[in-house]
């Protein structure tokens, strides 16, 4: 009752040739990481009665790799199905059951409702710096838009979605966009995200930023549209580097060391890029898959745990 037992060695697994279902970067990020305190934090999903669960772990390390392989909820389904490593990577025997679709939408929803995707996201940060990958050197913060998973209202309708409320519009140049902004903290040198929040299009970027600051790193690099007196004020008393382009006003020109300026620190905040980039072509995050900030904010998290382990795997390698 409560968890079904998995991973029981067999014959058949037994008798296969050596090296067959063998996936190096899955094996590597699979000792990468001490797994113990996510199962911790998933066991209060165990089912206590009824009809034995996946145990959460599993269904978890599945989820990641739907991020890597940019895998629906059916395609994952039928990827544990069929391929011995994602059996392995998750735990499951050859004998084994693996989770359906449904399942795995129902957890991934399970995890959006207790928040329990951000708590992974920050168990495994906590373990990376505890190796020591977080340089902490500065931090790189900026947002980028993802459009939303529902077609944009109609002008008669207004600037709110009723197929999805918490959606918002904002203006990318001369264009409309409607959806969603994700704004991250990356760690710079090593490229991991550091923390990430998921807003309304509409939400500017300045207004989430502070709440970016980590407090433990040297430096903090930011464009233009966070440059504020306040801000770098901040900064200055936390004893952190400002590393805050300058933005010119109507009546007050930049002054030639603030353009010097501007040019030293463009190309390090612009390294940021990379993670939206690495999200947006290789994860295939350029539209989010679900409806709400809940849903979406949870699969951003899963994207940012995906990203770091697989950039961490490469770090120490």
């Amino acid at each position: 009752m409560g968890q079904r037992r998995i991973g029981q060695a067999s014959l058949a697994e037994a008798l296969l040739p050596a090296g067959v279902g063998c996936n190096r970067r899955l094996e590597r990020i699979a000792a990468l990481i001490d797994w113990a305190p996510m199962e911790r934090l998933l066991a209060p999903l165990r089912a206590p009665t009824g009809r034995p669960g996946y145990p959460p772990l599993a269904l978890f390390r599945a989820l990641l790799l739907a991020q890597w392989y940019q895998l629906s909820d059916p395609g994952l389904e039928e990827a544990l199905a069929d391929r011995l490593s994602f059996r392995r990577f998750c735990g499951f025997g050859l004998d084994d059951g693996t989770p359906d679709e449904t399942t795995l939408c129902r957890f991934r929803g399970t995890l959006a409702e207790r928040g329990l995707a951000e708590a992974l996201f920050a168990e495994v940060n906590r373990q990376l710096d505890a190796r020591g990958l977080m340089l902490k050197a500065g931090t790189l913060i900026d947002a980028t838009l993802v459009e939303a998973a529902v077609a944009r209202p109609p002008a008669s309708e207004g600037e709110v979605s009723t197929k999805d409320p918490e959606a918002g519009f904002t203006r990318r140049g001369r264009k409309s966009f409607f959806g969603f902004k994700a704004h991250v903290a990356v760690d710079l040198g090593s490229d991991l995200v550091r923390e990430a929040v998921l807003t309304g299009a509409e939400v500017g970027d300045s207004v989430v930023a502070d709440a970016l600051v980590q407090g433990d790193e040297a430096a903090v690099f930011m464009d233009k549209a966070y440059d504020s007196a306040p801000r770098r004020a901040a900064l200055a008393e936390a004893g952190i580097t400002d590393g805050i382009m300058h933005r010119a006003h109507a009546r007050r020109p930049l002054a030639p060391w603030q353009r010097w300026m501007n040019v030293v620190l463009a190309p390090i905040r612009a390294r940021v890029e990379r993670s939206f980039g690495t999200l947006k072509r290789s994860y295939g995050w350029r539209r989010v898959r679900y409806r709400g900030l809940a849903r979406n904010g949870a699969h951003l998290h899963l994207l940012c745990t995906a990203l770091n382990l697989r950039r961490a795997e490469r770090l120490v390698a």
